[in-house]
């Protein structure tokens, strides 16, 4: 074959130009899919920290958020229910927290951080209710302020720490949280890890 009337350099414009287009039609059917690969953004945000103001919380009220599809209680405890989490003790299953149902910074008599500020998953451990919460004795169901699942009749303190008798086998589960100021919360992510969500 005769190389005469050839336009090389044509050839090789020609050449790289349909490489090109057909690079970018691969990027163009290859994104769908990688994309595919990634969560989507309602999966990023379940397991996304929640932030919690609480300067606006009084001494003894409750506000719920929700992390990861659960409810998260933040309590401000008031003297008095602190009062309690010595005296309640005995009557406890595990007073001393000693299953892991919380953060190694929470194993204390508080389970928190800061004595009066409570923050725990709101579900009993027992089938998964949502036990009612209770500021004050009421005689009945609490001898002292806590947590009472009328489903079946669980019990837990002010701190979350299960009763002794009752169906639930272990303490409320307390979240991995870390202050990012005196008024404010991020639930989800562990101060020991340098603001990294928890797993």
């Amino acid at each position: 074959m005769s190389k005469e009337g050839v336009d090389v350099g044509k050839r090789r414009f020609l050449t790289t130009a349909t490489a090109a287009v057909g690079g970018v039609g691969a990027a163009f059917v290859a994104t769908p899919f990688v994309k595919s690969w990634l969560p989507s953004a309602r999966a990023r945000a379940a397991g996304a920290p929640v932030e919690v103001n609480i300067a606006a919380l009084e001494e003894g009220a409750l506000v719920s958020v929700t992390w990861r599809g659960k409810p998260v209680w933040v309590v401000r405890r008031t003297p008095d229910m602190l009062e309690t989490l010595d005296e309640v003790a005995p009557q406890l299953s595990d007073p001393e927290s000693k299953a892991d149902q919380q953060p190694e910074y929470c194993r204390n008599k508080h389970r928190s951080i800061e004595p009066a500020v409570l923050v725990m998953v709101g579900i009993c451990t027992h089938l998964g209710c949502s036990p009612k919460y209770r500021p004050e004795a009421d005689g009945g169901q609490l001898s002292y302020s806590g947590f009472f699942c009328p489903c079946h009749g669980s019990k837990f303190d002010i701190a979350g720490r299960v009763y002794s008798g009752v169906p639930a086998p272990l303490n409320m589960v307390v979240p991995p949280h870390r202050y990012e100021s005196d008024s404010l919360i991020v639930v989800g992510e562990d101060p020991n890890q340098g603001g990294e969500e928890a797993a």
